[in-house]
């Protein structure tokens, strides 16, 4: 429910009547004001810290960008991600709009760091109840279709770094229970990248960071080397990460490998034709979410061991 692989806008802006519309640039808008309320919120930790450390402290802002957009979508595509909802509960469009709002607050919350040791929590435990109670149940009917598989593992990752961003807060919570999320995270990280590794090196020519149904853009030079190397470092690190050595450290690669990815090969694709929200916006907010995961991850350091 956070996103979709499947596209839900046209795919050419000049499909749209009249102009511009708010269902198209609607999303921008709160990521980038999302983006601005976390940068500002972070800059005194940013300019303190050193190194790769700056990068951590991005983390959780990296994460409630991509919230806010998504949960935007809820509002703008309101309709088709009813119709998402399980057929077994009532008032679909109150759900779609309910999940919305959740996940705004929630990227609003984190951003400003407020609260965000409840929010963040929250939003990992609605998110599981995505794979709980939506792709598992779509899997179960679709056993033999490889992107249902990628939902049921992508979703953990997002959790897993919700809950990462909660333990990292000192306030709300015990040291034992922070310590506890810290690990939870760190498994329910771990393992989706592994999955996503393996899947990337069975199918180099799919766009990498999370390996969907979108292929690498032809002007990309060497397609399967670039598959290949990503789902390469995604199992060295996702190893690193199960067995609870240099957690931070490979987390903080793992992140600022994912946001190169952004940086170089999405936000040309999304710049090459913003409209395309389902195939370009979509997929740079859900691996920015990834990469705002994994350093939601490094950033718990006290809890984890290595």
């Amino acid at each position: 429910m956070l996103s979709t692989p499947f596209a839900l806008y046209p795919a050419n802006i000049a499909e749209w009547i009249p102009g511009f519309p708010w269902g198209v640039w609607l999303p921008y808008l709160t990521g980038v004001l999302v983006l601005v309320i976390g940068l500002i919120t972070v800059r005194n930790e940013f300019l303190q810290k050193r190194g790769l450390d700056k990068i951590v402290v991005l983390g959780r802002v990296f994460f409630a960008v991509p919230l806010a957009v998504f949960g935007t979508e809820h509002f703008t595509a309101a309709t088709i991600l009813a119709g998402m909802v399980p057929a077994w509960l009532p008032g679909h469009m109150f759900w779609a709009l309910f999940v919305g709002t959740c996940l705004i607050a929630a990227a609003l919350s984190i951003a400003a760091g407020k609260y965000a040791w409840l929010a963040s929590a929250l939003a990992g435990v609605m998110i599981l109840l995505f794979v709980l109670l939506i792709h598992i149940p779509n899997l179960a009917g679709n056993p033999h279709t490889r992107i249902f598989w990628v939902l049921v593992f992508r979703e953990p990752a997002f959790a897993g770094g919700a809950f990462a961003l909660a333990a990292a807060q000192e306030a709300g919570w015990q040291p034992q229970v922070r310590r506890a999320l810290a690990t939870l995270a760190r498994f329910l990280i771990a393992i989706p990248i592994a999955f996503m590794g393996v899947q990337q090196c069975l199918h180099p020519e799919l766009a990498p960071g999370v390996p969907l149904i979108k292929s690498t853009p032809l002007w990309v030079p060497a397609h399967a080397f670039w598959g290949y190397l990503i789902g390469v470092i995604y199992v060295v690190i996702a190893i690193s990460l199960l067995l609870n050595k240099q957690v931070r450290l490979a987390a903080t690669w793992l992140g600022l490998i994912i946001l190169v990815l952004v940086l170089l090969l999405y936000l040309p694709i999304v710049i090459a034709n913003p409209a395309d929200i389902a195939n370009g916006l979509n997929y740079l907010a859900d691996t920015l979410l990834l990469g705002g995961a994994a350093l939601a991850l490094a950033g718990t350091r006290d809890q984890n061991s290595s």
